[in-house]
């Protein structure tokens, strides 16, 4: 088994046991897998819980965000772009320095409860079953308003030789591309190294094509 860790951070929401089938997917392909719990009540409080894994790795890290953790993957490798191999992104993009982490719904009582699911009809959830939506909402975790109202910041220009995988779900290769060569994702177009990566899934490829997204992981 390699010493490389796979760092794997979920999205809004989510909680370290939906990655659980990549992670067995990813450990019969001999690679080591870790989800990271995102508790805390600030954004700085997650990047604290996602540093002391890369810290604590006997080597380099893949930091694998999902969504609006793209975000917080990125923070990553501009705190350790020495140790930090590759960032791989599924289905989201990096903010920019100065920009709202995830500020997308209105917060109640200090906390982001998920919406439901009519945001994300069509592409996003067109794979997901009616069980399986059912079993995403009551396992949902309010995200708290420290995280999705904070600002990003990003200091250190070496987190651009970082390579980065990103990864298409709902949307394409093709659209990403156009994205980044419109300067729409400045993070993106700025970074040296960005292979795009299609996956036939929606939103949530770690719950409907676990296999498929191991897979990608482990060529990366």
């Amino acid at each position: 088994m390699t010493d490389e860790q796979i760092v794997l951070l979920g999205g809004l929401w989510l909680t370290p046991s939906t990655w659980d089938a990549v992670v067995a997917d990813l450990a019969g392909r001999g690679r080591r897998a870790v989800a990271v719990d995102l508790g805390g009540a600030t954004l700085d409080d997650q990047v604290d819980a996602v540093l002391a894994v890369v810290d604590a790795a006997g080597g380099a890290s893949v930091v694998v965000g999902h969504s609006a953790a793209v975000a917080l993957a990125w923070l990553v490798a501009d705190k350790r772009p020495a140790r930090v191999a590759k960032v791989v992104m599924i289905g989201g993009f990096p903010k920019a320095d100065g920009e709202t982490y995830a500020d997308f719904f209105p917060a109640e009582n200090g906390m982001m409860a998920f919406p439901g699911w009519a945001p994300f009809e069509g592409a996003d959830s067109a794979d997901l079953t009616p069980a399986a939506r059912e079993e995403f909402a009551a396992a949902a975790v309010p995200v708290p308003e420290g995280v999705s109202t904070a600002t990003v910041h990003l200091s250190d220009e070496r987190r651009y030789d970082v390579p980065v995988v990103l990864v298409c779900p709902e949307f394409s290769p093709a659209e990403a591309r156009e994205w980044i060569d419109a300067g729409e994702l400045p993070e993106l177009a700025r970074a040296k190294h960005v292979e795009l990566v299609d996956i036939d899934s929606g939103h949530w490829p770690q719950l409907t094509r676990p296999a498929d997204l191991a897979r990608i992981l482990a060529d990366a």
